[in-house]
């Protein structure tokens, strides 16, 4: 099982930019594709955007396709999100993900294939 810290939400007005930080420990993350993925009140988790273990394929939802960029270093065991022009409605709980198995991407937009989630941390979008 690995540890994963998310870092870098705040408050923040409309159009403007964050850039979240995922720390994982141990030694096996660079075996695997990461995500990241947010809850707002109410609401279901959804996936926002996907990096699988190499960082050669990065996989975005339709909304975030154009203004968020999601990478990683795996030498410093950390993942990142970039994320600009934000909206109001992204206002949410930001957590990032671990699939269960090394090596697949295979339902990378699906919760149910990520086994190890962080704590999560607030983004609020102010209007």
């Amino acid at each position: 099982q690995v540890h994963l810290v998310e870092s870098g939400g705040g408050l923040v007005q409309a159009g403007g930019s964050l850039r979240l930080s995922c720390a994982a420990s141990g030694r096996t993350f660079s075996a695997y594709t990461m995500g990241w993925f947010r809850q707002a009140p109410g609401k279901d988790r959804e996936f926002v955007a996907a990096i699988n273990w190499s960082g050669g394929r990065t996989f975005y939802a339709d909304s975030a396709k154009g203004r968020f960029i999601i990478s990683r270093d795996n030498a410093q065991n950390t993942m990142y999100l970039q994320m600009n022009s934000l909206e109001p409605e992204e206002t949410a709980v930001y957590y990032c993900a671990r699939q269960t198995s090394p090596s697949t991407t295979v339902c990378y937009d699906s919760r149910d294939s990520y086994f190890d989630w962080g704590q999560g941390t607030q983004i609020t979008v102010s209007s």
